[in-house]
């Protein structure tokens, strides 16, 4: 009995927590349909007295170029999800799979690569990315974040729990490395990449580093750096600016509702040992 209740009070606990934490993106909702002079009004009206929804998001959508920022930020992630959990897992089978001089030593380096901040590198990508013509490009953005010493990390780690005797029986039958890869290995680990996939989808979407660095023409604006411009334009609108924000994460509460089964399986999958 004591077990029940103390299970309930944590359970309690948590809820409030989480609606705690939940109050600003409410406001945020209910900011976006209302009218200007309402937006600030003390007590917080949650739902609106007079509302005008239609009004700010149509401003927001067909008066401004929202939707090229909103296109330039879907192309962008998609292109660098794909290829990063392409490049990733690749990389991960070649350090768990593939067996050749110095492979522990590579990935060790790899992994101190990881430890040096973005931040102190910037500089000479800029020049490398400049050389390159890359500089000023969508396809610039991308190569910046297809490589990820993290997700190969994570997907080696995976890769390791699945035991050889799978491949070997793939390669009596005539596989070579790429079936093996393709029809083997990455379906017994799908809900670990789904993982990365959705978690390289919400980085790539919210950078705003990145953009702003690499990217000069206000057509080629992501929505990060999409919703800044928006902002110095409209700041004194809070309204407008709320329902830009609201349209900002609505891919990202997609993706993690389609993708929360392959998350949850993914945490389980990485917490039992093969």
């Amino acid at each position: 009995m004591n077990l029940s209740i103390r299970k309930t009070s944590i359970t309690f606990m948590m809820l409030l927590v989480g609606i705690l934490f939940l109050f600003p993106f409410f406001w945020m909702i209910s900011a976006s349909f209302k009218q200007e002079t309402e937006v600030f009004n003390f007590p917080i009206e949650w739902i609106p007295t007079h509302w005008n929804a239609v009004q700010n998001y149509t401003q927001v959508w067909l008066k401004t170029p929202f939707a090229q920022y909103y296109g330039n930020s879907i192309f962008v992630s998609v292109a660098t999800t794909a290829l990063s959990v392409f490049i990733s897992c690749m990389a991960a089978y070649g350090f768990t799979k593939v067996h050749f001089k110095g492979r522990e030593v590579i990935f060790l380096i790899l992994l101190v690569v990881y430890m040096i901040p973005h931040q102190a590198i910037l500089v000479p990508q800029f020049i490398i990315f400049r050389w390159l013509g890359l500089y000023d490009t969508h396809m610039g953005l991308i190569f910046l974040n297809c490589f990820s010493v993290l997700g190969t990390f994570l997907l080696r780690q995976a890769f390791l729990s699945i035991n050889d005797e799978f491949i070997e029986s793939a390669r009596m039958d005539g596989a070579g490395h790429f079936r093996i890869f393709t029809s083997v290995i990455v379906p017994l680990v799908k809900p670990v990449v789904a993982t990365y996939a959705i978690l390289r989808f919400i980085w790539t979407w919210n950078d705003y580093q990145n953009p702003l660095i690499f990217i000069n023409s206000k057509h080629l604006f992501t929505l990060q750096l999409g919703i800044q411009s928006f902002g110095n334009e409209n700041g004194q609108f809070y309204s407008l600016v709320m329902a830009g924000a609201v349209s900002a994460i609505l891919p990202l509460l997609i993706v993690f509702i389609l993708g929360q089964k392959h998350v949850i399986e993914g945490i389980s999958a990485g917490g039992v040992k093969g």
